[in-house]
C-alpha cells in the first residue's frame, strides 16, 4: 500500500522510486487509497478507530488513485495496480468504466478495482450522491460497469442510471472485465462481496469480527448461487508482519495480504523495509 500518511504519494520522484522498488522486490501489486475531498473538521464517524477520527490529518495529501496508478503504469511493467479502496458513490459508473478500462488496456491487464460505499457523509454528498442510498447506488454501479465491459452495446434501466445501446471502447484487457473487489468493515460489505464481488477486502477487521464477516460473505454467496471459494480474500497488515500472522491469514482463506510500510518520507528507509520483507519471504 502506498504510504499516504507520509504525505509523499503526490511527489513524482518519491512515488516512482517506491513503485519501481516494489516491482523489483517481487510484490504483486501497488494499492492506492482515495478520498476525493475531506471535510475540514468533519462530523462523520470514522469506523476503523474508537476515536471516530482518521489517523490522517484532514489536509493529508491524497492524490486521485486512478491518476496515480496511470502514472505508475508508465514506469512499471509487471506489478499490479489496485485501488484500496475507491469510494464508488463518489463516481458516475459510465465515465468511471471508461477510465478503468483504459488504464487496464494501457497497462496490459494489471488493474484490480477495490470499491466501497464510503463513510464520510460530507464527501459523498459533495460528489452528488445521496448518503443514505449509497449502498444501493454502489450495487447498481458495479452492475453498470460490468454491462459496459461485456463487449457489445449495453442498455440499462435502474434506480439511479439509465441508458440504451452504448458502446464503451476500448474495453478492459482482462477477459471478463476488470475484477471488482469489495472493501469495508461492515456485514453489509461482506454480503455485498458475496453477492457481487470478485473479492473481499475487510482490512479493518480482526478476530471474531472478521470471522463473522467471512461467514456473512460466504452465506450471501451461496444464497446468490455463487461459489464462496471463488471470491478472493485480501487481508491487511504491516511489512513487519510475523510469520504466524501470515499463517493465520492463510488458514482463513486469504490469497493476498495488503501490507503497509511505516509512514515515513525517507524513501531509502521504506525501500530497505520492503527489501527485508521480500528477502524474508523469498518473493
Amino acid at each position: 500500500m502506498a504510504p499516504v500518511a507520509a504525505g509523499v504519494t503526490a511527489d513524482p520522484e518519491w512515488v516512482v522510486g517506491f513503485a519501481e522498488h516494489a516491482e523489483r522486490c517481487g510484490f504483486e501489486s501497488i494499492v492506492a487509497v482515495e478520498h476525493v475531498v475531506v471535510g475540514a473538521d468533519y462530523r462523520s464517524r470514522y469506523p476503523y478507530a474508537s476515536s471516530g477520527r482518521m489517523e490522517l490529518p484532514d489536509d493529508c495529501v491524497i492524490p486521485d488513485p486512478l491518476v496515480l496508478l496511470t502514472f505508475l503504469a508508465g514506469v512499471t511493467r509487471r506489478i499490479g495496480l489496485a485501488t484500496g479502496l475507491l469510494v464508488l458513490p463518489d463516481h458516475h459508473p459510465v465515465p468511471l468504466a471508461k477510465r478503468v478500462a483504459t488504464l487496464d488496456r494501457l497497462s496490459g491487464g494489471r488493474v484490480r478495482l477495490v470499491v466501497g460505499i464510503g463513510w464520510m457523509r460530507e464527501e459523498v454528498e459533495a460528489c452528488g450522491a445521496d448518503f443514505e442510498s449509497r449502498g444501493r447506488r454502489t450495487d447498481e454501479s458495479i452492475a453498470v460497469m460490468r454491462a459496459l465491459w461485456a463487449g457489445g452495446p449495453a442498455s440499462w434501466s435502474g434506480e439511479f442510471f439509465s441508458f440504451e445501446n452504448l458502446l464503451c471502447v476500448p474495453g478492459p484487457s482482462q477477459p471478463g472485465g476488470v475484477p471488482i473487489h469489495i472493501g469495508g468493515h461492515s456485514l453489509a460489505a461482506a454480503r455485498r462481496a458475496g453477492r457481487h464481488g470478485d473479492g473481499f477486502q475487510p482490512l479493518g477487521l480482526r478476530g471474531e469480527s472478521l470471522s463473522a464477516a467471512l461467514s456473512g460473505m460466504r452465506r450471501a454467496a451461496e444464497e446468490a448461487g455463487r461459489d464462496p471459494e471463488s471470491i478472493e480474500l485480501s487481508l491487511g497488515g504491516v511489512l513487519a508482519l510475523k510469520d504466524e500472522a501470515l499463517a493465520d491469514a492463510e488458514s482463513l482463506g486469504a490469497t493476498r495480504m495488503v501490507l503497509s510500510p511505516k509512514p515515513r518520507p525517507d524513501l531509502e528507509a521504506v525501500k530497505d523495509e520492503m527489501s527485508a520483507f521480500s528477502e524474508r519471504m523469498a518473493l
